[in-house]
Parts: C-alpha cells; structure tokens; sequence
C-alpha cells in the first residue's frame, strides 16, 4: 500500500515521542483479507468464469488450524539507544536543521523513490532530527561513526539488489576542518539514502496498479520516519536495511543471478541474418511496445535499424510502419501488427516453426539483467509473510506449487486467462469447495460469446443443455453440474472482486500443450482432487470423488490456504538455473521499462 503525504504529516506527533526509543517496526503490514465474506455476493463488473452461491456447508473432520499471521515489517538486529536525547554541539544543530529545511524545500526531479511521494518522506526525516534537538546519528564530531559506516555499506551495494540511489552524494572521507554546514550535508544526505532504500527496496518506486488495473497486489511500503529510526536504532544499520528486501528465497536467488549476469563477460554480437530471407516465427500477435524474440528478425527483414541493443526486442513505431507498408503491399490489412497471416507471408507464405519453449538463449545479456531486475521488483509486491502452508500459481509458467515452507508438496499444471482476458494477480485464501458446481455464465460471455450464436439459432443454449431465465430484464445462463460443465467436478473458492477462481475442468486435452493461455480468466487445475485432499486431509480424495453426481454440495476447508497468483517470467529452478518463459501478458516488460525510464528521467 502506498504512502500518503497526508498520513505521514498525521503521524509526525507521534514520531517525535518515539524516534529515539526502541526501533519501531519499519514497514507497513499489507492489508489482509477480510474475515468474512460473502461468497454469494454479485459478481463484478469483471466476472469471469463463475460466481457461485454458497449452498449448506459440508464441514471435515477438525484439524489442526495453522492460520497465516499478518505480514510482518523487516525488524532490526539490535537493542535500541539510549532514549535520553544527546547532547547537541548547537552549531552543528543549527546547520542541520537548515540543511533539511533545505531539503524539504528542494524541487527534486526525477524523485528517488520513483512513485513514492518524496516530499512527505522529506518532511518525516525533519520530523525524525527535531525530536532529538537536530543531533546527528551518522557523525562523531567530524567523522562518519561506526554506525553510519555500516549504514553506508548497505547504501553502496544497493545495486546488488537492482536499487538506484545514483542521486545521492553519499559521504565519503569527511576533511577535518569541515564545516558545520559541510557536516550537515553529509548527515543529511545519509539519511535521505537511507530512506530512499528503505522505500524503494519494499516497493515504493511504482504502483502496481498503474502497470495493470488486473494487478491487485499491493506492496508494504516502509514508512519513511519508522524506517530511518529503525535504521539510527539498529545495532547493525546495514542488516536492519537489507531487510527490507523481499524475505523470499526465490528473490534471492533472482539477485544472485543478477550478480553472476554482470560478472561474466559481454556476449559477442549476434550474426546478422540475411536481409531477403530471414524467416519469421510463429507466436502471437504483436503490437506497439511488445517485447519479443522475434523482433529483431523482423528489423533484418525489413531492413529496419534500431538505435541501441537494449530496444532491439521493442515491437516500436519504424517497426510497426514497415510491417504496416508490407501488409499494404501484399494484400492484407493493413494494421500494422505482426499478426499470423503476416507472418506466414513475411516466411514467403509459410510460417517458419514456433520459437522453442526455452528461447531465452537469445534474449540480450542487457535485456535478460533487465528483466530479472523487472521481476526482482514484482517480488517487493507479494506479501512479506506468504504463509507456511500456500498455494502459490505462476501465471508465465502454467504452473500451481502446493508448498510447505520451501518445500514442494504438490505441483500441477493450470491453464490461466487469455491475454485479452487476462488472470490478475493478488493474493487472497481458500476458504471451501464447490462440488459439482453449477457454472452461472457471467453476463460478458453472454454478451460476447453466447449472444451472436442465439441470433443464428435462438435454441443454441438450450439444446447444450443450459438453463436461461429472464431476471430484472436480464438473460442469466446456467451450465447444471455434469461431466460437460465448463468448471467440472470440484471448484475451489476464494472469494475475491474479480471474480476468479480455480477449478476442474473437462478439457483435459489442453493441459498437454505448451502455451496454456486460453480461460477468460479463472485458472483450470489438472490434478484437482489431488490437491483438495491435500488441503482437507487423508481421505477427503475418496469421499470427494464419492459425491460427484448431479447436486451442487459445499465443503469447507479445515483452515484457510493462502492462495497468491503471481507474475514471475524469470525464476531461479529447483537445480539452481535460470528459467525464462514468455511474458503472456506483457507486464515484466512493462515493469523493466518503467524501471529504465525511473533511471533516465
């Protein structure tokens, strides 16, 4: 969640009273979801697949609860200071307080915590100084203390962790007759870093909302006064500021490959192709500022420069004008977007094989750093504490883990929202199960999908054995629970605004492709009652497969699952390699270019 101006001005009061005790906790704990909810409730204005009601529960056997505790903020290694206020040299004070009256006022642009507001955090450092007399942390009389030494060890590695504090003048060897103003400036501008590292490293530098209004995950923000007093109390600043990097392991391990990318030497340039011959692989359609292997085959073939290496892969508008004077020249519409049929003719009239799955060989050793740091800043969005028991389903990869801690109990393959359709991205818990549900068709696919066919044969639904009824004026569909329901046998509840869920379905065919994109949103499950006899308990498996008939039936889960649905293109496998897939829906690439644009500005 984001920190507002407004809310940091609102705590100010408190902070004097407490920005030289304990440390604080250094971040806000992200929202949970609510403890009850409606699972009957309308559905949104972006229903997807199912919105069931929630018939009599049918409740398992007790078991051992182990529910998820609210996500904790990064805490400090140490015992806190001394809360008596120290005594302050007042020349040094004074210069101090005028060099962050100074800071507040400065226009800075471009700001260093990106989406953040610079301004309220500015105005939380002055607050953190006038509650201790404008004493310095950072300084011993004219030299960076011990403190402010581990402090600044954490500041010049941010990098390390894909942070950019390049704005900052980070003090080095302090003479020894400099000012009491030159002071200032060094205490100042190590306070200002370390908050800007504190609020960049949990998130602050975009909205993910702005990437995707499908993307619900909010990150936990440090507060920038806790932060800084979190960081003046630690007994080790450098640890209590790394900590407010994701927990995760897996973004760990993104960071270390990150590390290893840069150590190793530039790659030779890649051998041009011929200009006249160049075939074009199949893949999906591309459009403005899409980022794909297959563009800079298309410069070659279309003799199109580009300006530097890191933009060879952007679907741009000289790329799009020339596919657009092709498709003009032989026939086909002229859109501009590399579609099949342009493709095919671009191949001399046959598409040239899809690129392989594991295609990241030839993505740019620049453009893979970037989109590792693109997907090492989509983990400062997940929640800090993801629970010990979760599930945990990877859009780019088709792919649910069932995890105890770090370890894997159960992996399956899903099938996700096409790209027009797109399957969000939040955080949420499993609450209970729909056996034989009834699919209670949203209203847009009977808008989009079922409307056009009714106008042909008005029987259409009726003959596939749906139920129609007229509502308020409205059309509502039903599929009754079958083997030929779209949702299957089990459906697995969560309920959440966009009206998605996970389910069985009996297209079992479509699992056993590569590209499984192809839902309206909400997430097919191979495997299904697998996994519920996971979540239920030793048993539940045959008694589940024992009530599939023809009855809607409600079971509740013994406990809540945390359930995140997350955007991951680049990740670190079990054998310790780099894995990349294709970004479906464009949002890594989206997110490495605002990060690029953060750094030009």
């Amino acid at each position: 969640m984001s920190v507002t101006g407004d809310s940091i001005r609102a705590g100010a009061a408190a902070l004097i009273l407490m920005a030289c005790l304990a440390a604080p906790a250094a971040a806000e704990a992200p929202e949970t979801a609510p403890e009850v909810e409606k699972a009957n409730a309308a559905p949104a204005a972006t229903a997807r697949e199912a919105a069931p009601a929630v018939p009599a529960a049918e409740t398992p056997a007790p078991a051992a609860a182990t529910p998820t505790p609210a996500a904790a903020a990064p805490t400090s290694a140490a015992a806190p200071q001394d809360a008596a206020a120290p005594a302050v040299d007042p020349a040094i004070a004074a210069a101090i307080s005028a060099a962050l009256d100074a800071l507040v006022a400065a226009e800075v642009k471009p700001s260093p915590i990106g989406a953040g507001d610079w301004r309220a955090a500015r105005i939380a450092i002055r607050a953190f100084y006038a509650a201790r007399s404008f004493a310095p942390v950072w300084l011993d009389g004219r030299a960076v203390n011990l403190h402010g030494q581990a402090a600044l060890v954490r500041l010049q590695r941010a990098d390390e962790d894909a942070l950019d504090l390049s704005g900052f003048a980070l003090p080095k060897d302090l003479a020894a007759d400099a000012t009491p103003e030159q002071l200032a400036a060094a205490e100042t501008e190590l306070s200002a870093a370390v908050v800007a590292y504190a609020m960049q490293a949990s998130g602050a530098r975009i909205i993910p909302s702005h990437v995707s209004s499908l993307i619900g995950a909010k990150p936990a923000v440090a507060d920038p006064g806790a932060a800084l007093a979190a960081a003046a109390a630690a007994a080790d600043p450098d640890a209590a500021l790394a900590d407010y990097n994701p927990p995760q392991a897996s973004y760990r391990a993104l960071r270390d490959q990150l590390s290893r990318l840069r150590a190793a030497a530039p790659d030779e340039p890649p051998p041009a192709a011929a200009a006249t011959t160049a075939q074009i692989p199949s893949g999906p359609s591309l459009g403005l500022g899409m980022h794909d292997l297959r563009v800079p085959l298309l410069r070659v073939r279309l003799g199109v420069a580009t300006a530097d290496a890191a933009t060879a892969e952007v679907y741009d508008l000289p790329i799009a004008a020339a596919v657009q004077a092709f498709q003009r020249a032989n026939g086909l519409p002229p859109n501009g977007a590399l579609t099949p049929a342009t493709a095919a003719a671009l191949s001399g009239g046959v598409a040239a094989p899809a690129l392989p799955p594991k295609a990241a060989a030839s993505v740019s050793p620049a453009r893979r750093a970037a989109l590792i740091v693109a997907n090492m800043e989509m983990w400062r969005w997940e929640p800090r504490d993801m629970g010990v028991e979760r599930v945990e389903i990877n859009i780019p990869e088709y792919t649910l883990r069932l995890m105890d801690g770090d370890a894997l109990v159960h992996q399956a393959r899903v099938i996700v929202g096409k790209p027009d359709t797109p399957t969000p991205i939040f955080s949420n818990e499993l609450k209970y199960v729909l056996v034989n549900p009834i699919w209670r068709v949203p209203e847009s696919i009977v808008r989009k999908e079922f409307a056009p066919r009714l106008a042909e044969d008005p029987d259409y639904l009726i003959r596939r054995g749906y139920q129609v009824a007229e509502v308020g004026g409205h059309m509502m569909v039903s599929q009754p629970p079958g083997e030929g329901n779209a949702l299957g046998h089990i459906l697995f509840m969560f309920p959440n605004a966009y009206a998605v869920y996970l389910h069985d379905t009996p297209m079992r065919g479509l699992f056993g492709t590569a590209r499984r994109a192809y839902s309206h949103g909400c997430v097919r499950l191979d495997q299904p009652m697998r996994l519920a006899e996971l979540a239920m308990g030793a048993g539940w498996g045959a008694r589940l497969q024992a009530m599939v008939g023809t009855t809607e039936r409600t079971v509740m889960l013994p406990h809540r699952i945390p359930i995140h649905l997350e955007y991951f293109t680049e990740f670190v496998d079990p054998s310790g390699a780099l894995q990349e897939r294709e970004d479906v829906y464009g949002l890594a690439g989206r997110v490495a270019d605002t990060i690029a644009r953060l750094r030009q500005d």
